[in-house]
């Protein structure tokens, strides 16, 4: 059962969404010094817009893996999503050890005014730890 597994807690691991010149798109960020392997990532938006609820698409995607110190692109995001909660549920293997944690952008976080440089993506966007 999922309860009797241990799940270290995730350092050094980010999602960001960022803003190049083709649009909107969503990373996984490997700051760590180990290798992630068997990464897979669930993406959903789910919220209310004028007391409406609506939700997206669940989506999955898996990488083979992601070197210490690079990064993947899980997707391209668009912006008439930002005003919903935009989660992503990430889990992967260092080692051996499977860890797990999901990543929610919550409604009108990815906005102008929350742009930080991402070193790795040589772009502004909004990093989610």
């Amino acid at each position: 059962m999922k309860k009797d597994i241990k799940f270290p807690q995730i350092e050094n691991v980010f999602v960001s969404v960022v803003k190049d010149s083709e649009g909107w798109k969503v990373y996984l960020l490997n700051r760590h010094d180990k290798q992630l392997d068997t990464v897979m990532v669930t993406s959903k938006g789910y919220g209310k817009k004028d007391g409406t609820e609506q939700k997206t698409s669940v989506l999955r995607h898996m990488i083979p893996q992601i070197e210490p110190g690079e990064y993947a692109l899980i997707e391209p995001i668009a912006e008439e999503v930002f005003h919903l909660n935009n989660e992503y549920w990430v889990s992967f293997y260092i080692a051996g050890q499977l860890y797990d944690k999901k990543y929610i952008f919550v409604p009108e976080t990815i906005i102008k005014d929350n742009l930080s440089f991402i070193p790795e993506l040589k772009l502004e966007g909004v990093l989610h730890q």
